[in-house]
């Protein structure tokens, strides 16, 4: 089993992509089971996205019926260019495909409430 396997079958956690064939896999994924995708664009050196992790884990672990991605700007920059990612923490919330809402910074509530939002309207649909 690779470790791309591996990462991609434990629910719960937050799946660092460092590929961008990492990112379609796991993006294709998500499409196919039509789960909700959020993206976390981070970045080594960034402050509040070290502040953010953590919470970010925290959901993931509580909430493994959606996909919780990690990519670093630094190092798949053509991903963040395709999202039009211009700031740290951004966080991209992709549905079947559709980018349908994004939070950005550091905002632990406003983070959260979109998750329940978009995972309650995924549930419903």
């Amino acid at each position: 089993m690779t470790s791309l396997e591996m990462a991609s079958s434990e629910e719960g956690q937050v799946i660092g992509c460092h590929t961008v064939e990492e990112f379609d896999l796991q993006m294709h994924k998500g499409n196919e089971s039509k789960k909700l995708v959020v993206i976390d664009f981070t970045a080594s050196w960034c402050g509040p996205c070290r502040f953010i992790s953590p919470v970010l884990a925290e959901l993931a672990k509580k909430m493994p019926e959606i996909t919780f991605l990690k990519v670093d700007v630094d190092e798949l920059s053509s991903v963040s260019e395709d999202f039009a990612v211009e700031a740290m923490p951004t966080f991209v919330f992709v549905k079947e495909g559709s980018l349908v809402d994004r939070v950005v910074g550091a905002r632990k509530e406003e983070l959260q409430s979109k998750i329940t939002l978009h995972s309650a309207v995924a549930a419903s649909a």
